[in-house]
């Protein structure tokens, strides 16, 4: 199964038929429409299998699917932090799609430790962090790099740094450029799961994407059952 994350930027109803391309099964996208009030009928005819949350009908975290695979909203508690999506998929695995926004790492860190006692080895967790490591001391404890701790501890991995065999903080390719120049580029974009469900983890070029949004997308490849 392939799951692909993206903040499209907005204004998603004009750029998801070049997501398609990519043919995965699962689309995470944030800063999208929410279908439902859209105009746009193309968008909608898209949107026939999806989840969505937000606070403005025109920038929020959505989750599409191919025809034939079930989602379900978990519910997870949330306690009025935004933006985050967990969705149980086929009942087989749960998905935790995120955007997280101001404070950034600090809204996720604190959803994770609410719900950290629901995530297993198949949970799969994708989207935009908007963090590094390198931005740790803007946090306190809430941090990126306290975030991926307590995921290893629950047996979760970055699948980019796993297949990179890069470190933490020390990331060579980029999945964010600042106003879209190539000079400006930080890896803040992530997916977490476990070891043995990796079966590939790939950027997409950022010369396809740059033209549609500051952030390129990210694609997980995860074992079937």
């Amino acid at each position: 199964m392939k799951i692909v994350s993206w903040n499209c930027g907005g204004k998603f109803r004009e750029k998801f038929q070049a997501i398609l391309d990519v043919d995965a099964d699962i689309y995470v996208i944030q800063e999208c429409e929410n279908p439902v009030e859209s105009r746009c009928i193309a968008y909608r005819e898209f949107a026939h299998n999806y989840l969505w949350i937000g606070e403005n009908k025109n920038k929020g975290l959505g989750v599409f699917a191919k025809n034939g695979i079930r989602l379900t909203e978990n519910n997870w508690n949330k306690y009025c932090l935004r933006n985050f999506l967990s969705v149980r998929i086929d009942d087989v695995f749960d998905l935790v799609a995120v955007w997280a926004c101001k404070p950034y790492i600090e809204e996720y860190y604190i959803y994770q430790s609410i719900n950290i006692s629901n995530y297993t080895k198949k949970t799969v967790i994708i989207g935009d962090f908007n963090s590094n490591a390198i931005w740790d001391k803007k946090h306190d404890t809430r941090t990126h790099s306290s975030v991926v701790r307590q995921l290893n501890e629950v047996g979760l991995i970055s699948a980019y740094h796993h297949m990179s065999g890069e470190k933490q903080g020390e990331e060579t390719i980029p999945t964010f450029y600042l106003y879209r120049h190539t000079n400006k580029g930080y890896h803040i974009d992530h997916c977490f799961t476990g070891e043995s469900n990796i079966k590939d983890f790939q950027i997409l070029p950022k010369s396809d994407w740059l033209t549609k949004s500051d952030h390129i997308p990210i694609l997980i490849e995860i074992q079937s059952e």
